[in-house]
């Protein structure tokens, strides 16, 4: 069975970036994967949460928010701010990229200074979470450098990049970076999280009304590991590092 775009089982979407997408963020870029486009980008704040000053917690923080924007989808997807609420699957998502990202990001060395990261989605064709925590490690790296060429810190507080990617078993194939026609028909969905030492920070995988077998994890957690090799090739070429 061919993929709908042709490409083989192990072959991820076509991939670029394009930093300083948004000029008074500290860092930012739009990432594009296949058809599923996003926003990310990376502000730095001279203050950290209150419960980290009523707790004595040294350092700064890092935190995320997603959204899809109306338009990112054929039918119109009503704002949160309509609906008086961030519903699940954003919640849910934001977290993901906040933990990715936390995960790489020396918060010690950022000194008493939240960066946020926003992730927001122009178009989805699948993907849209790996898409976000790719793009938002790209803007935070690119924040984080602007603070060490300001002098603000004293070493550059990423200690490694960190990419994303999806895989799934559709039609019985194991198969890289799903788009949304392969991600609907999954048997089996995966989103992996890694950094570049190849260490995982996040596994998300389930049957869609199936069940799937220690090989077919093994198969996936494979083409996520090779898939995830290649972003962060890109992610360095970008930033020039």
């Amino acid at each position: 069975m061919n993929r709908p775009d042709g490409r083989l089982a192990d072959q991820l979407r076509p991939l670029s970036f394009s930093l300083g997408i948004a000029p008074h963020a500290a860092g930012s870029v739009l990432v594009a994967t296949g058809d599923t486009r996003v926003i990310c980008t990376a502000m730095v704040e001279d203050s950290v949460p209150r419960w980290m000053k009523e707790q004595n917690v040294v350092g700064g923080w890092l935190t995320a928010e997603y959204s899809m924007l109306p338009y990112s989808t054929l039918q119109r997807k009503a704002r949160d701010s309509s609906k008086g609420k961030v519903d699940g699957r954003s919640v849910e998502i934001q977290r993901l990229i906040g933990r990715s990202l936390r995960a790489v990001v020396d918060l010690e060395l950022l000194g008493a200074r939240t960066l946020w990261v926003d992730c927001d989605v122009l178009q989805a064709d699948g993907g849209t979470r790996t898409a976000a925590i790719t793009g938002a490690c790209v803007a935070a790296y690119a924040a984080c450098r602007k603070l060490l060429e300001d002098r603000k810190v004293a070493r550059l507080p990423i200690k490694q990049l960190v990419g994303a990617v999806s895989a799934g078993v559709v039609g019985g194939r194991p198969l890289l970076d799903l788009n949304y026609p392969e991600d609907r028909d999954a048997a089996v969905d995966m989103n992996l999280v890694m950094t570049e030492a190849g260490q995982y920070v996040e596994v998300q995988s389930s049957g869609e009304e199936a069940v799937f077998s220690p090989e077919e994890l093994s198969s996936l957690l494979e083409l996520g590991r090779k898939g995830i090799q290649q972003i962060i090739a890109a992610q360095r070429a970008v930033l020039g590092i």
